[in-house]
């Protein structure tokens, strides 16, 4: 079966920024926040202190993943130029979403050069408490703070658009799914993307269910359903994961199998279980048919990252300043 991962994240070099500091590489895939707490972030044979594209193209191959959407977040901190160079050097296998901090001074600026001149097509809001922006700014939200709102108004001139959201669990003031539903109605010729299944918990499907419900009806809201296996607690001793089959379940009867997007969000989560456990755990329950599974492993994201308009873009994309750097140096 041919597969696309929805939701992984490549690592030219570690440079985290959230709510514990920085982060600090200590090799072997380890690494420290400034508040002494250390992670271990990426597998053993895949990176020292990074994770380059060059060491993930064996593990698509090993498991039959054909394409990638690269996305960021402040983890491993925004890894945006590495993300346009490696989409350039291998266009249509990789297609790339960026990040910039809504409230920086030249936000505006940094948005229109990685559109108009970097050819992205999709740009990803790390708002998490836990994990991004909400760690470090006073809470906001997405659909009404005027910093974010320049940036939706500036991407309404691009249909097909792609904004891929993560906003923590129901515990985070990030937390905001009301935010993507009036994002959604306000502008319907791009599409949303929510991260994480919206972090579930097997234990709450009632307020898992409000949730989705909220998106039902608004076709241009899509959910992944990467790292739901560590957001749940389950690791590789629980393959086939049936916390996460519970879940799936509710997602599939709620939103159908069109607006499911198979993901891993790897490296950090393939410390937690295998990537091969990540890649295969659907193909181990009969949550899905055979065409709904091509669907979630592969066709949505197709579809929904991998528009032609988007690839194209990504393709002739030629950054200006470096051009003039090495006409220079």
């Amino acid at each position: 079966m041919k597969k696309i991962d929805g939701h992984i994240h490549l690592v030219r070099e570690l440079a985290g920024s959230k709510g514990q500091g920085r982060l600090s590489p200590l090799g072997n895939g380890y690494a420290i926040w400034d508040n002494g707490e250390i992670i271990h972030l990426i597998p053993k044979g895949w990176g020292e202190d990074n994770f380059l594209a060059e060491k993930y193209l064996p593990v698509m191959e090993q498991e039959g993943v054909e394409k990638a959407v690269l996305l960021q977040g402040t983890l491993n901190g925004y890894q945006n130029y590495y993300t346009y160079q490696v989409v350039k050097k291998y266009p249509g296998k990789f297609i790339g979403a960026f990040s910039v901090d809504p409230f920086a001074e030249y936000a505006m600026d940094i948005v229109k050069r990685h559109v108009e001149q970097l050819g992205f097509r999709a740009i990803k809001f790390e708002i998490s408490q836990g994990g991004g922006l909400h760690g470090f700014h006073e809470p906001f939200r997405l659909d009404l703070d005027n910093h974010c709102a320049k940036i939706f108004h500036y991407l309404a001139d691009y249909p097909g658009f792609v904004i891929t959201v993560d906003y923590g669990d129901f515990t985070q003031t990030s937390y905001q799914p009301e935010a993507i539903v009036n994002l959604a109605h306000q502008y319907p010729q791009m599409d949303f993307v929510v991260c994480h299944l919206s972090f579930p918990n097997a234990d709450h499907l009632n307020r898992f269910s409000s949730v989705l419900q909220q998106f039902a009806s608004l076709k241009n809201i899509y959910v992944d359903i990467s790292a739901i296996q560590d957001i749940d607690g389950e690791t590789s001793a629980d393959f086939p994961y049936p916390r996460c089959q519970k879940t799936v379940r509710v997602a599939k009867d709620i939103l159908g199998a069109r607006r499911i997007i198979w993901g891993t969000d790897s490296p950090w989560s393939a410390t937690f279980n295998t990537y091969h456990q990540l890649a295969t755990w659907l193909e181990h329950t009969d949550i899905f048919d055979e065409d709904e599974l091509e669907d979630v492993m592969y066709n949505n994201a197709n579809r929904i990252y991998f528009k032609s308009a988007n690839v194209d873009a990504a393709k002739l994309a030629n950054d200006p300043a470096y051009e003039k750097f090495k006409r220079t140096y």
